[in-house]
């Protein structure tokens, strides 16, 4: 829980950790802290350790045995990087936060960076865990979280701001246990259920399209990736349609709950991990769940592509040719090139029947955007330069990096070139920008000339860390969405429309300020 303050306590009670930049950590008052490390800890004794910390590019100091420690971050960072330094954040509570039942953090920061703080604080204590030593324990765990807020603004946090981090929170943890979780757990009914539970807490009955009904409607993508599997593929939507919208925008969900690759199937090495392949469409639905709740004024549908990749006597061969929801027809070279026949079909519908202004899909769609952008920066790839800049700034704003990928039809869409159909779904060529390629598949299901903004986010390093799940894409999505929010805080973490810099009658007068771009 992130509280205004946290309170006073003995260290040895409630194990501490106090943490942010060093030039911050000077500027928290003796008197704010005292409270949270007497009689253990002195004055002294805490200027002594901020003496010793030379953070390269991290620090930390123990105060008191191992109840208590300093921990400060890079003092600097580049400009591809985040101001919050958010993925040290994580790493430092990781490896710093003392051990306890109830413990406390003190995030030191300024208003600006409190947001992707937060998110950050939230990738290191994750949901799902199946050790047996976890279900024995009767007592529950609670981390406290106070942030001091140093720099121009820095006033007590609101009541609402608290709101805003509790819903973040929320979403980030909500993803990264879906994630996480198994596919032996997390199947497409079992994620269905969470679409469905979501749906719930805010008022919203999810459209479910299933099985043969996807046959019998045209979606030959999700379909044709599915039909193999124990458990049906399915199309579901979660709509937000408020009085006094101005756009529609909707957010599409690579959600592969596990992939084998299929026929084209995936070696010993690289298939374990692969239940994170739906880590696209678990991110969306933790930021639809956070936006929602924190009030949203133009119409947001989730659109969720749900399968499991399996290995059967149903399953798509190479050289099979599936007509997808765009009518388009495609000849399967590639089993393992899945994620694009989904979404495919999930974009298509968003602007066929959903009417979308804005198309944006999320997916951990190609191995290549590691080795294009690494393992923070998720890739972008758009038709809209202005909503690349703001992709990577939004990234910067929250914490969850982005860098751009080449988008460039007319020279790389010919990697998909058949001799039967419209399209293969493999590149002939994977030296050609992989990643590009594979975005510019998913674009060409709503056509290249469509006049609508289209955003693609590979997200397939960044969604985990190790062998743990970041909920990576929750923060960039509030973030990148703010300005059409009624939330003060993803007001100003937005980089498109007005993000809290404007006067309210100018607001007020225009509205058309929310049309993101």
């Amino acid at each position: 829980m992130a509280n205004a303050n946290a309170g006073e306590a003995d260290p040895q009670n409630r194990p501490l950790l106090v943490l942010g930049q060093l030039h911050n950590l000077h500027r928290l008052p003796w008197a704010q802290l005292r409270g949270k490390l007497q009689p253990r800890v002195t004055e002294e004794i805490w200027q002594s350790a901020l003496s010793t910390l030379n953070p390269n590019p991290t620090d930390s100091c123990p105060l008191y045995l191992n109840y208590a420690t300093v921990a400060a971050l890079p003092s600097r960072v580049s400009r591809h990087n985040s101001p919050s330094a958010a993925q040290f954040i994580t790493r430092l509570v990781r490896n710093c936060l003392p051990g306890g039942v109830n413990r406390c953090i003190v995030m030191v920061c300024e208003r600006s960076e409190v947001f992707a703080s937060a998110c950050a604080l939230a990738r290191a204590f994750p949901l799902f865990t199946h050790r047996s030593s976890a279900s024995r324990r009767t007592e529950k765990k609670t981390v406290t979280v106070e942030f001091f807020l140093v720099g121009q603004n820095n006033g007590p946090m609101e009541l609402a701001t608290l709101k805003c981090l509790a819903s973040a929170t929320e979403g980030v943890r909500l993803a990264a246990r879906i994630v996480d979780t198994p596919c032996n757990e997390m199947n497409t009914d079992n994620f269905l259920e969470e679409i469905k539970k979501v749906g719930k807490d805010l008022g919203i009955t999810p459209t479910i399209i299933r099985d043969e009904e996807l046959k019998e409607r045209g979606f030959g993508g999700i379909y044709g990736v599915g039909k193999a599997a124990l458990h049906p593929p399915a199309l579901a939507v979660l709509s937000h349609t408020p009085d006094g919208a101005t756009q529609t925008i909707a957010w599409v969900g690579k959600g592969i709950v596990y992939d084998t690759g299929g026929l084209s199937i995936k070696g010993k090495t690289t298939m374990p991990g692969m239940k994170r392949d739906c880590g696209g469409a678990a991110a969306i639905l933790g930021a639809f769940k956070a936006t929602v709740k924190q009030g949203f004024k133009d119409n947001l549908h989730a659109v969720f592509c749900l399968a499991e990749n399996a290995v059967g006597p149903r399953a798509t061969r190479p050289d099979d040719i599936h007509v997808l929801y765009s009518g388009k027809t495609v000849e399967i070279n590639n089993t393992d090139a899945e994620g694009r026949l989904i979404l495919a079909d999930g974009v298509a519908y968003a602007c066929k029947d959903l009417g979308a202004d804005i198309i944006l899909d999320m997916a951990t769609l190609t191995g290549a955007q590691g080795i294009a952008t690494g393992k923070y920066h998720a890739a972008v790839l758009t038709n809209n330069e202005e909503w690349e800049k703001a992709c990577v700034k939004a990234g910067r704003n929250c914490g969850d990096l982005v860098h751009p990928l080449v988008y460039c039809p007319e020279l790389h869409f010919s990697e998909f070139t058949s001799a039967v159909a419209d399209m293969k779904n493999s590149v002939a060529d994977r030296d050609n920008t992989p990643s590009s390629c594979a975005g510019l598949f998913i674009a060409s299901h709503i056509g290249f000339d469509w006049p609508g903004v289209w955003v693609h986010i590979d997200i397939a390093a960044p969604v985990h860390a190790g062998e743990r799940a970041t909920g990576y894409g929750v923060a960039l999505l509030l973030s990148l969405f703010g300005g059409a929010s009624e939330d003060p805080l993803l007001n100003l973490v937005s980089p498109l429309g007005c993000n809290g810099d404007c006067p309210p009658e100018e607001m007020e007068r225009d509205s058309k300020r929310r049309r993101l771009v």
